[in-house]
């Protein structure tokens, strides 16, 4: 029998944001695990930061440990980072450069291409199968300089996933970017969800941004696509009242390769479900929110720009700096609150408007991919 409700393809939930359960409930966050998030392409790393031969970066995701490394052929390749032998994590560090992969434990060793290089006592081993001991692949994805890992297939590739917005980000040149910092990591006691649905929501920011606000006035909008969330700002003219806003907006420089409309821009997409981009004229983040468990997130991220040795672009990329340190100040603790009413018993799901376009698409994503999400209250 035909269900009514949904008729015309209108689910009555489409106006309601996420129960409160699926933000802390642990077999429900295994689930996403199961679904989607080991689908999920992860960046890595950018090409500049593994030029060499030999030069490897290093992802912690869902449990599982990725290196990705550039080999002698100049070839990336990622891996596990398991030792074949006895199961031990070859590397510890986020970052470096070696020769050979040696394992700290039994000191098996690898080559730059995985193969299985070195067994110490190798008599122990009658018939040995060296060849089929190499590391273990994960599939990889290299995008426009990125380097990107996927632990499980099922996931659209992150060229098809950004295609709808390949001309936007053309000018401004990933491929030749390089690192101007290191890799940061923020623990929180945060559902990933809730860093998410923070990141795509437009109407918190005259409210928990009065940075923001000055900066960008009403231009801030957002806009949900199949797989990637837009969001923009256009930087005003009128001077801030704040000095460290008002000395960027005085500051910044003509970005040649960028075209006019793109010259105060301040861009952000979000891939679904956790890695995002914040793109600026004057440098390039990235931020990925990594599930811990259900309450549990680790923020990570990383800043980039083509070389540019003008005083004001480095003035610029400073004050950027210090204007979003203060909006993710800001943030930690808006959704910390959200976090704690969350995993209240009297949330119920409350309604969204018509403009927030891209938590009804968050939410009738996840519905579908986990129908439980439809439910009120966790089932038995």
């Amino acid at each position: 029998m035909l269900d009514h409700r949904f008729a015309n393809d209108v689910d009555p939930l489409d106006d309601l944001s996420l129960p409160g359960w699926v933000y802390h409930d642990e077999p429900f966050f295994e689930a996403e695990k199961a679904a989607f998030l080991r689908k999920a392409p992860q960046v890595v790393c950018h090409d500049s930061e593994i030029r060499a031969p030999g030069e490897w970066r290093k992802l912690d995701y869902l449990g599982e440990s990725v290196i990705v490394v550039r080999g002698d052929d100049d070839k990336v390749r990622a891996f596990h980072n398991i030792c074949r032998h006895r199961g031990s994590r070859l590397v510890d560090e986020n970052g470096g450069c070696d020769r050979v992969l040696t394992c700290p434990y039994h000191g098996w060793s690898y080559g730059r291409d995985g193969a299985l290089r070195g067994v110490p006592h190798r008599e122990e081993y009658p018939g040995l199968d060296v060849e089929g001991l190499g590391l273990k692949p994960v599939a990889h994805e290299e995008w426009h300089g990125f380097h990107f890992v996927t632990l499980e297939p099922g996931a659209p590739s992150v060229a098809e996933m950004m295609a709808p917005h390949e001309d936007e980000i053309a000018p401004y040149r990933f491929a030749e970017l390089e690192a101007i910092g290191r890799v940061t990591l923020r623990p929180r006691r945060l559902n990933w969800k809730t860093i998410a649905d923070n990141y795509s929501d437009g109407l918190h920011i005259p409210v928990g941004h009065p940075g923001l606000t000055r900066l960008f006035g009403k231009s801030y909008r957002v806009e949900a696509g199949a797989h990637v969330d837009k969001m923009e700002g256009d930087l005003r003219d009128a001077p801030s009242a704040n000095l460290s806003e008002r000395a960027y907006q005085q500051l910044l420089p003509h970005v040649p390769h960028l075209p006019e409309s793109h010259q105060r821009k301040w861009l952000y997409f979000k891939l679904f479900p956790n890695v995002a981009f914040d793109i600026y004229p004057d440098q390039v983040d990235f931020m990925q929110f990594l599930p811990v468990s259900a309450t549990e997130t680790v923020i990570r991220e990383i800043s980039y720009a083509l070389p540019d040795e003008r005083r004001e672009m480095r003035a610029a990329r400073h004050l950027n700096w210090r204007i979003n340190r203060q909006v993710n100040a800001e943030d930690t603790v808006l959704i910390e609150r959200v976090q704690a009413g969350m995993e209240s018993g009297a949330y119920e799901p409350g309604p969204l408007g018509t403009s927030e376009v891209c938590l009804r698409s968050f939410a009738r994503r996840l519905r579908a991919e986990l129908p439980q999400a439809r439910l009120a209250h966790p089932p038995a």
